[in-house]
């Protein structure tokens, strides 16, 4: 293998390799680190609507674990549903 082919060999892995990154939407800044760069389709909003939504859910959940007060009442609240329905 002549120099000429190493340099044609070596043009041709780095021209691959940065047509497989543009393809799953990878890019280089200045200095040299990788970002992604995010597509805002249909799938990724859904997505992320559903996230906003579990977050949403998640908090809720911690203020009720978390509230002593809160709790109380609810265990009190859930004992009279069970009691109201016996009769």
């Amino acid at each position: 293998m002549g120099p000429f082919e190493m340099v044609l060999g070596i043009v041709l892995i780095v021209t691959i390799g940065s047509i497989v990154r543009a393809k799953h939407g990878i890019r280089r800044d200045r200095k040299g680190g990788d970002y992604f760069v995010a597509t805002d389709n249909g799938e990724t909003k859904a997505l992320q609507a559903e996230i906003r939504a579990l977050k949403e859910r998640i908090q809720v959940l911690e203020r009720i674990a978390t509230d002593n007060n809160r709790a109380v009442t609810l265990d009190q609240e859930i004992e009279k549903l069970r009691d109201s329905s016996k009769i």
